[in-house]
């Protein structure tokens, strides 16, 4: 049986042949749909049998004849979307891309049960939520931090629906499931105990763990599960507070990540981290299994040591490792400098990768080092388009200066910037490979050939602004804006942002009140808000909600005394076909073409 990969790559190359000239006709339509007649509009087609039919001069012909399934969205598939079998509670079930056959368990803790057509049904089940971030199956996953123990791993949970959720947490490092409600339309935090094998140290300040300390691990059922029985959204924090009464210190590294449901999670992954720096703290990335037997196969682009139950991986040379559900296998570099971007993942079965840093100096040498953390996105849902916002701080309100690094998904990949940015790199050899802008604090267009993962690293306060440290966050891909989000700002930081980028235009409203002070960003069609402080006074929990008249993405930061968080506020995570990538702009002339190529 072909692999999950080539079924998808299959299916998005039929896509493109038969597929891409427009809309088409609801899924299982055929002749006897439009009573009797062949008239059609161009761009539409239906299915007839397994015969895949595209309009052609006003009637329908037949294009194709498809060796497995045909579905009048897709054009040729490996199955029927939505349908399926169930074995008791399980069911297989066709993939929504029409790629393949997963198996799901409908999980009753999550409201679920297997339905007549085969396929899980409720409001957890796969075909009810879509591929999001808004879900009721995550895995919150500790990575390695100095911090002090004395603070709290955390997530927090907000209610996206109109009445309470029950949520369940068990695994990790609890003796005894943690079951919650969580009232509607606003948010639970629990915090949880550290995973030690994961922290990399256990230690009462951040000097016992400078040091000393494993670079890489094993957790067998290490990640924590939560589930919930209506779809929540989840941000986990590491730590969560910078203060913390009774501590010895401030927290000084703290990030956040986005966490992503397990129904969206994905079999081919790209990393975006920072080097290991001259404080001899190490690059980070972590994979998380859901399921039972799967097979994870990493292409580390630097050597790990066998440590804590991981295995060695040699540089270059794909290792495959066998995790169950809830495994983690963290794994961290051994000399300074050393730097696990661009590193490959990929599984027969779909797994949850965060890339991040134990203690990061961005830029090295400067300080002050802290946690990074960031759940990747799959290459499914990246694109070629991205806008780049420089985080701001109260003292540089139009942002500070930022580190961008691009990660090619495929060789020969080009990239251009609307507006020009000096020193920017225009090309990327092979996959894997990346760039990075220089730094800048400024707001831009990325657009490339192909498909590009862009990670976003905040500077030490010693850079420029006086506050904050390093966080990093991911870009979303302009084609995962979405209409409406509900994020969460946690109200022990001195300070929380919440950049928004929007279509120039659309309309867009925070917690009820209009947002107005957009500013156009470059020709790229798009216009940028920051809106601080977040719900300032009483009342404020943390939890808000924001919706606009057209899709648009949202980014979520804050400080503390040299400390930070940043996260995307969500995004989708839909397929995007290669062949439905926008094309990039053409090259540049004249003055803003010697800016790009004279470096």
């Amino acid at each position: 049986m072909p692999s999950l990969r080539l079924v998808r790559a299959f299916v998005c190359a039929i896509v493109v042949v038969v597929a891409a000239c427009g809309p088409s006709l609801p899924a299982g339509d055929d002749d006897d749909d439009d009573g009797g007649s062949n008239a059609c509009s161009v761009g539409q087609q239906r299915c007839t049998g397994n015969v895949l039919q595209t309009c052609q001069a006003g009637t329908f012909g037949d294009s194709q004849t498809c060796a497995m399934a045909c579905d009048a969205t897709l054009g040729c598939v490996a199955c029927q979307p939505n349908t399926g079998t169930c074995a008791g509670d399980v069911s297989t079930a066709c993939r929504a891309d029409g790629s393949g056959y997963t198996e799901v368990h409908c999980d009753p803790v999550q409201g679920m049960s297997c339905g007549p057509a085969g396929v899980c049904t409720g409001a957890c089940a796969p075909i009810s939520l879509g591929d999001t971030y808004v879900g009721c199956d995550y895995w919150p996953t500790v990575t390695g931090n100095m911090v002090s123990q004395a603070y709290d791993f955390a997530v927090a949970v907000s209610n996206t629906t109109s009445g309470p959720v029950e949520v369940t947490i068990d695994g990790g490092a609890l003796t005894a499931p943690d079951v919650f409600t969580v009232a509607a339309n606003s948010v639970a935090i629990r915090r949880l105990p550290w995973v030690g094998a994961l922290k990399l140290c256990l230690g009462a300040s951040w000097s016992n763990c400078s040091s000393g300390h494993p670079n890489s691990a094993r957790a067998n059922a290490g990640a924590y599960h939560l589930r919930s029985k209506a779809p929540v959204t989840v941000y986990q924090f590491n730590p969560l507070d910078y203060i913390e009464p009774g501590a010895p210190e401030n927290s000084y590294t703290n990030d956040a990540s986005l966490l992503f449901p397990s129904n969206a999670w994905r079999d081919e992954y790209y990393v975006a981290t920072w080097p290991q720096t001259a404080n001899a703290s190490p690059t980070l990335m972590a994979v998380t299994a859901y399921q039972d037997n799967t097979m994870v196969t990493i292409n580390a682009k630097v050597a790990t040591i066998a440590e804590g139950g991981a295995p060695a991986f040699a540089a270059g040379v794909p290792q495959t490792v066998m995790l169950d559900k809830g495994d983690v296998l963290e794994l961290g570099s051994i000399a300074v400098a050393a730097d696990l971007t661009g590193s490959y993942v990929t599984s027969d079965k779909a797994v949850q990768v965060i890339g991040g840093h134990y203690c990061a100096n961005v830029p090295d040498g400067f300080g002050y080092c802290d946690h990074l953390e960031e759940s990747m996105f799959p290459v499914d849902a990246l694109s070629n388009r991205y806008i780049i916002n420089a985080p701001a701080v109260t003292t540089i309100p139009n942002g500070k200066e930022e580190m961008v690094r691009i990660v090619a998904t495929q060789a020969g990949t080009t990239l251009t910037y609307d507006p020009p940015q000096a020193g920017a790199p225009t090309a990327i050899v092979l996959a894997g490979d990346f760039v990075q802008i220089p730094r800048q604090a400024a707001s831009y267009l990325i657009a490339a050939n192909h498909k590009v993962l862009v990670a976003q690293l905040m500077e030490g306060s010693s850079v420029a602004g006086g506050t904050g440290d390093p966080a990093m966050t991911l870009a979303v891909p302009v084609e995962q804006y979405r209409s409406n989000y509900l994020f969460h700002a946690p109200t022990n930081y001195e300070t929380n942002y919440v950049d928004i980028t929007a279509p120039v235009g659309a309309t867009v409203t925070l917690d009820g009140a209009a947002i107005s002070n957009f500013t156009p960003i470059g020709g790229s069609g798009y216009a940028l808000a920051r809106v601080t402080p977040l719900g300032a006074g009483p009342g404020n929990d943390g939890n808000h909600s924001i919706t606009g008249s057209l899709p648009f993405a949202i980014s979520v930061y804050g400080y503390g005394q040299d400390t930070s968080y940043w996260y995307p506020g969500g995004l989708n995570l839909e397929l995007v076909p290669i062949g439905r990538l926008v094309a990039p702009p053409p090259p540049r002339t004249g003055l803003a073409a010697l800016m790009l190529t004279s470096r």
